[in-house]
């Protein structure tokens, strides 16, 4: 293990035993269960110990607050996005519905998809869906977008360039 690799260890487990219980407890009241603040605290620290980004000095409960709200919003999301999918799922005759394991592998590659939407601004995420999935021209889209059909083309096409450098990056 490098001096770099150890410093930021030390550095995660300072932070750690300073704030961990203050945090899961803002979790906990965030959330209203005991177990997903658990979890998603676990989780705060995983994502410092992968980022590397430690906090500056004084700012350690705003920079863990921060890591925190933002995966409470991916835990929401995730979740709206599993409970439309379970949705859909119950209109399947059980003798074709997938496997548990075939759910769990659709669910994460919809929310991988719903995170590389979300990064997009949102006319150029509206356009996309609009295009994909309801199968509108760009003359129409740009009348409900209420922008010139150019404009459709460059979202629609910064929408497919996300989406492609999202399916091909090193770490996909």
């Amino acid at each position: 293990m490098s001096t770099a690799e150890l410093a930021l260890q030390q550095q995660v487990s300072s932070l750690y035993t300073d704030h961990h219980h203050w945090l899961r407890g803002l979790l906990r009241r965030k959330l209203g269960n005991a177990f997903d603040a658990a979890d998603l605290a676990h989780d705060v620290y995983l994502h410092l110990m992968k980022t590397g980004r430690m906090p500056p000095a004084g700012e350690s409960r705003r920079h863990l607050t921060q890591i925190a709200n933002g995966m409470v919003i991916d835990l929401y999301r995730r979740r709206q996005i599993e409970a439309a999918y379970l949705e859909v799922l119950a209109l399947v005759p059980e003798a074709l519905a997938p496997s548990e394991e075939e759910r769990a592998l659709v669910i994460e590659a919809l929310t991988e998809i719903d995170a590389v939407l979300h990064q997009l601004p949102a006319k150029a995420r509206k356009a996309l869906l609009l295009c994909k999935l309801d199968g509108l021209s760009y003359r129409d889209i740009a009348a409900e977008l209420q922008v010139s059909v150019s404009s459709v083309e460059k979202y629609i096409a910064a929408g497919l360039l996300a989406c492609y450098q999202a399916m091909h990056a090193p770490d996909a």
